[in-house]
């Protein structure tokens, strides 16, 4: 009897020791001498001691922010970048059988893309189209990734350095650019007022009197400030008009 108690102590202890506990969040990756046997999903699960043993794999969204890299665009510009990228684990199994240290692997697979493809691309591409090489530096990676069950969601690039010659020649680039479309706005709004000024002159020389109309318009407009002086210049016209009445009176 005494015995019996002792087989049953000893297979409780056992059983108790060898609880595991998955958390929702992982799946359990398990081996018995070595050898893979099967995926543990989350709750209280058994591994024997000594016989079989076991690796949490955490199945959330997970960041990896990566460092600064010197790159050369394809323009022959020097650029310091650095990026972020979200990823998750799917099949837990491969990301511990088919990688050593998938975290490790995904580091250092983003650096190596990230230099490759700012060298595919223009300075000028890189800064207005980051999004487009933050797509494909995600499309690479996800396609080296796969056989390693890790989805790669998302690539960001966060910070994109120049060095200070480069930002001075963008800055006056930038300000040249702005003088050339002041300068085209301005010269089209003079071609519209002359095009104006051409209609309003053929209009007034078409119609009789018009254009002593608008003199004496004009006149009454300036006259309505009695600070201004007017010097008025009597058309030829009207000087001989004056003329003829006077010879008529005689």
């Amino acid at each position: 009897m005494d015995i019996f108690l002792w087989v049953i102590f000893v297979i409780g202890a056992i059983i108790v020791v060898s609880i595991r506990q998955i958390n929702q969040y992982q799946k359990g990756v398990k081996f018995m001498f070595g050898k893979y046997i099967g995926l543990m999903e989350p709750g209280w699960r058994l591994v024997f001691p000594i016989i079989q043993t076991y690796k949490n794999i955490d199945l959330r969204v997970k960041a990896v922010d990566v460092a600064h890299q010197e790159a050369i665009t394809k323009d022959n510009i020097s650029v310091s970048v650095n990026a972020v990228i979200y990823y998750k684990v799917e099949d837990a199994n491969k990301a511990i059988i088919e990688v050593e240290d998938f975290y490790y692997a995904i580091s250092q697979l983003a650096q190596t893309t990230m230099r490759n493809a700012v060298g595919e691309v223009d300075l000028d591409e890189l800064l207005s189209q980051r999004e487009r090489v933050s797509n494909n530096i995600k499309n690479i990676i996800d396609k080296a990734t796969d056989p390693w069950g890790i989805k790669v969601i998302n690539v960001e690039l966060k910070d994109i350095t120049l060095p200070e010659e480069m930002k001075r020649v963008i800055g006056k680039q930038a300000e040249a650019e702005r003088e050339k479309r002041a300068i085209i706005i301005k010269a089209e709004g003079e071609v519209m007022a002359a095009n104006n000024m051409s209609k309003a002159a053929h209009t007034l020389s078409e119609s009789k009197g018009a254009l002593h109309l608008r003199t004496l318009q004009s006149i009454n407009d300036i006259s309505s400030d009695q600070s201004n002086t007017i010097v008025f210049a009597v058309p030829l016209e009207i000087l001989r008009a004056f003329e003829s009445f006077g010879e008529k009176g005689k």
